[in-house]
């Protein structure tokens, strides 16, 4: 017999744990396979990770490694949503050109605006260096300096004066889109 069989008691003394009292739940009785496709060893840490109190920690893993990093969107996710847009996407294209046609709200207009102010400012802060060129420590110290309470009021007070243009260059181009 060259593989062991290991039991559930096995697997709770391994971890340190000696709380044979409580009930065993359905979760305890079976297996999962937490990544499907990954070895034995990723799927005990994500195990880990999950039952064992201090999840997020990291422990279980190698120094330098981060065993806590999940993809926003599975494979599957990934496929169904595909599909949904593949069967949605003459109506997705349609909305698309109505869209076009029509003049923007007020709030996407001051959303435009917002989005105009902070470019601004961004330009203001890096002495017109392109964001792209920029590490991304610093521009991530830019945004952060960009979400103080301050910089915020500024940018909505800047955003209100700058409005009337913004929807007058939107409203000259339907103007012109339409002749």
């Amino acid at each position: 017999m060259a593989d062991k069989l290991l039991r559930f008691r096995d697997v709770l003394e391994m971890e340190g744990k000696d709380n044979f009292n409580r009930p065993l739940s359905f979760d305890d009785l079976h297996v999962t396979q937490y990544r499907p496709g990954e070895d034995d060893l990723t799927n005990y840490r994500a195990y880990r990770r999950k039952r064992v109190q201090g999840a997020g920690s990291g422990e279980g893993g190698p120094i330098g490694e981060s065993t806590d990093v999940d993809e926003a969107l599975t494979v599957q996710q990934r496929l169904q949503r595909k599909r949904t847009f593949k069967r949605l996407q003459p109506r997705i294209k349609l909305g698309r050109e109505r869209a076009k046609r029509r003049i923007a709200s007020k709030d996407k207009l001051m959303k435009r605006t917002r989005k105009q102010v902070r470019q601004m400012l961004i330009k203001k802060f890096t002495k017109d260096i392109p964001k792209s060129e920029l590490t991304y420590a610093r521009r991530q110290e830019i945004e952060k300096r960009l979400d103080k309470p301050a910089i915020k009021k500024r940018i909505d007070t800047l955003a209100k004066r700058m409005f009337p243009k913004v929807r007058q260059a939107e409203l000259a181009k339907k103007r012109g889109g339409a002749k």
